[in-house]
């Protein structure tokens, strides 16, 4: 390979660029100079980037939640209940496929609504792709639906037909026997 010649107008410029790549590798070197200086840390000697924000807390169990928050996650399910599911794909009241206007009262139901709530507000975003919502449907959906809407579900004993309103909450197991004693002491074990 022959070397390259330049015109001498260029070499003023070339001369101006090459002084500026020196001026830049000094000040990266004195840049490294204090990065390497031993403070415990490998990047003790960068400045501080922007704060990264603080994550977000994770979503609780509603029937974890106590006062004012449950109140308030309560109110903000019914809203999305109320406005959306049901609107949506709440289908005729029914024996075979229950409701109750007062379904928050129902534990177990407002636990299985709210477990749907969060699905769906993990499944409409875009990193759920572009699958997130037919997921959202397929996995749980249908299958929260059936269970809180059975003729033997939790809402059965409520409004089967939607000219005759009703509201009952049935009784849950009682406690096992096994339990019940373990929790009150024997007389003979108190008094030794």
């Amino acid at each position: 390979m022959e070397p390259v010649r330049l015109p001498d107008g260029n070499l003023e410029h070339l001369d101006a660029t090459v002084r500026q790549l020196l001026d830049q590798s000094a000040e990266q070197a004195r840049q490294l100079d204090n990065l390497s200086a031993p403070a415990g840390s490998p990047f003790a000697g960068f400045p501080p980037g922007p704060a990264m924000p603080a994550p977000a807390p994770a979503p609780r169990p509603i029937l974890e939640l106590e006062g004012e928050e449950f109140e308030s996650e309560v109110d903000t399910l019914t809203d999305w209940v109320e406005g959306f599911l049901m609107d949506t794909y709440g289908d005729e009241v029914s024996t075979a496929a229950p409701w109750c206007l007062q379904w928050q009262e129902h534990e177990d139901v407002l636990a299985w609504l709210h477990a749907l709530w969060l699905a769906y507000h993990q499944h409409k975003e875009p990193d759920a792709g572009l699958a997130g919502m037919a997921v959202w449907h397929r996995d749980f959906l249908t299958h929260t639906m059936a269970a809180i809407r059975a003729p033997g579900g939790p809402l059965s004993a409520c409004m089967t037909d939607p000219d005759r309103p009703a509201h009952r909450i049935l009784p849950g197991p009682q406690r096992s026997a096994r339990r019940t004693s373990a929790s009150t002491p024997d007389i003979g074990e108190a008094s030794a």
